[in-house]
């Protein structure tokens, strides 16, 4: 077990408040505000405990309302909205300082047989092996990089990255806006479905918003781009141990009105289809800090 990744376990087992009320805490990691795949692997804890052991997340929409202090407890108030014969259905809002900052419904789902298709991940991916890591990776683009951002990619950290293409990092030219990025954890995750899907909201998090930048030969590092997810939603197919690399495959549609819209497909080695996601992203253009 890594560090970083028992640090994102702890992270993730939420404290009992009161009646549906959970609170957690984040890793002082130097950020200025909360990593929101944190707050939606919390969010999805807190109402996983408030759900019968036999039924499982298939699908999560969340509203990201505030910037998050990491500095600050965030507890999380779940509301029970359904509880049906098949399904259940919960809202989540997380609140600082008795404000909201993110809002989630989830809904779960007993075991159940059926139909079975998926769309087959994309051709000619090489495998993760042959790829660089993070410390290759780091080293040929440190030049174009923050300082906080290169302290943050020098610390240990509970998800390991390998994009296919570095292109992206190191060009302004326009590119299709498109990306495959293998993904793992650097530790162990518990036996767990419930603990298991959280740590797959957490990873589902990263790297979106900047693939609708490929287009424009942006990146989420440019001190004149303000970047933030403002919503995100997430489709369970598959369980997943995350034992092994995910194929993290993204496309983003549309940039329009100072948003740009992202998709993601998360497969796992086999090629199954293990979730998809959505998201749209704040994109705004402001002054450069001088």
């Amino acid at each position: 077990m890594s560090a970083a990744m028992d640090e994102l376990l702890e992270t993730l087992d939420l404290v009992h408040l009161d009646d549906n009320v959970f609170r957690g805490r984040s890793p002082q990691v130097g950020w200025q505000r909360v990593f929101g795949g944190q707050v939606i692997g919390q969010a999805l804890i807190a109402a996983q405990r408030t759900v019968a052991n036999d039924r499982f997340v298939h699908s999560i929409h969340c509203y990201f309302l505030r910037p998050g202090n990491p500095a600050v407890p965030i507890d999380y108030h779940v509301d029970t909205l359904r509880n049906g014969m098949s399904f259940t259905t919960r809202r989540v809002v997380a609140h600082q300082n008795d404000k909201p900052i993110f809002a989630m419904s989830a809904s779960f789902q007993i075991e159940e047989d059926g139909l079975e298709h998926f769309m087959p991940q994309p051709l000619n991916v090489p495998a993760p092996e042959d790829l660089a890591g993070e410390k290759v990776l780091v080293e040929k683009i440190k030049d174009s990089l923050p300082e906080n951002v290169k302290r943050y990619w020098g610390r240990e950290r509970p998800v390991e990255l390998r994009p296919v293409s570095l292109k992206h990092y190191m060009s302004r030219d326009p590119l299709p806006p498109h990306q495959d990025m293998w993904l793992r954890t650097t530790g162990d995750v518990p036996d767990s479905r419930v603990v298991q899907a959280a740590v797959l909201g957490y990873l589902s998090d990263m790297t979106l918003l900047d693939t609708a930048l490929f287009a424009h030969g942006r990146s989420i590092f440019d001190t004149d781009l303000q970047v933030a997810s403002l919503d995100h939603s997430m489709w369970f197919h598959r369980p997943n141990k995350l034992d092994d690399w995910l194929l993290y495959s993204q496309d983003s549609p549309n940039a329009s009105g100072a948003r740009g819209f992202t998709r993601g497909s998360l497969y796992a080695r086999d090629g199954s289809l293990v979730a998809s996601v959505t998201q749209e992203g704040l994109i705004r253009r402001v002054e450069p800090k001088k």
